[in-house]
């Protein structure tokens, strides 16, 4: 078979089962089976492929068509221009999320230290220190099976600078950090059946639950991140597109300062961060 006609059987399966981006996905799963890149499906599409890659190919898009995440599939994904190992155990990264590393880039200066709390992959984290210099981290999860995901894509990344911890929160953090920053679950309870079914049936239960109203782990951590700040500290959230003004209020209720929410691409608030000055109630 023909690398075209297997791709356009492939694109046909997907969009029978609702996925939106079904030309895409069937395109990088065929990407992914044969070893080649985007322009063979244009220069090159009448390249005969086995009959092991039509057998592979058409179980990915099997897989694909049953709601399980392209990256799953994948087995990694692309995040700030980097590639990093994903699987069940960690909330797939995901474009929204590189809104949150920018901002915090522009305020990251060279031999900061860095806490990520609930760290999953070490996106956040791993990014950070692969676009600063001589910055140190630690990436804080729960889970011992997020924090081997972690620990795999520092390895791949050569991030000499990370470490990683289990830890509830702040519980086995020590010292003090210019920089604290977490993307944590901000899903409310009640709402979690309702997500995708690439989310809600394969993303970890822990990183999408945020509460009854979604904000539990911020005041969680609001309330006992400045004990781990030093004075013109920083911390960073991202957030549900509904949560900016009430994340704004948690940390003016914890005496951060110079508070700011931040939208994304398509003008909904997506990051809150706030500078410790120190304790003024």
């Amino acid at each position: 078979m023909q690398y075209q006609e297997i791709y356009k059987q492939g694109v046909s399966v997907l969009e029978g089962a609702g996925i939106e981006e079904a030309a895409l996905d069937a395109r990088l799963l065929l990407e992914e089976v044969c070893g080649t890149d985007r322009t063979v499906l244009y220069a090159h599409g009448e390249r005969e492929i086995s009959g092991g890659e039509e057998e592979q190919y058409l179980e990915k898009i099997k897989v694909r068509a049953n709601r399980v995440p392209l990256q799953h599939i994948l087995g990694k994904t692309e995040f700030m221009g980097l590639t990093f190992t994903v699987n069940g155990h960690v909330l797939c990264p995901r474009q929204d999320t590189e809104i949150l590393v920018e901002e915090v880039l522009k305020h990251l200066h060279d031999g900061m230290r860095i806490l990520d709390i609930g760290t999953g992959s070490g996106c956040i984290l791993l990014s950070l220190l692969h676009y600063s210099n001589d910055c140190h981290g630690i990436g804080a999860d729960i889970s011992e099976e997020a924090l081997e995901a972690a620990k795999t894509n520092a390895v791949r990344l050569g991030a000499a600078h990370a470490d990683f911890v289990k830890s509830d929160l702040f519980e086995k953090t020590e010292g003090k950090f210019e920089i604290i920053v977490s993307n944590p679950p901000y899903i409310k309870s009640a709402e979690i059946d309702g997500l995708m079914p690439e989310v809600k049936d394969h993303d970890p239960h822990a990183a999408l639950d945020g509460g009854e109203d979604g904000l539990f782990f911020y005041r969680k951590i609001t309330e006992k991140a400045g004990e781990h700040l030093p004075g013109g500290g920083m911390l960073f959230y991202e957030i549900g597109w509904d949560q900016g003004e009430a994340v704004k209020n948690i940390l003016e209720e914890n005496s951060f300062r110079e508070i700011q929410i931040v939208k994304d691409f398509s003008g909904l608030d997506r990051v809150v961060f706030g500078t410790w000055y120190g304790e003024t109630r």
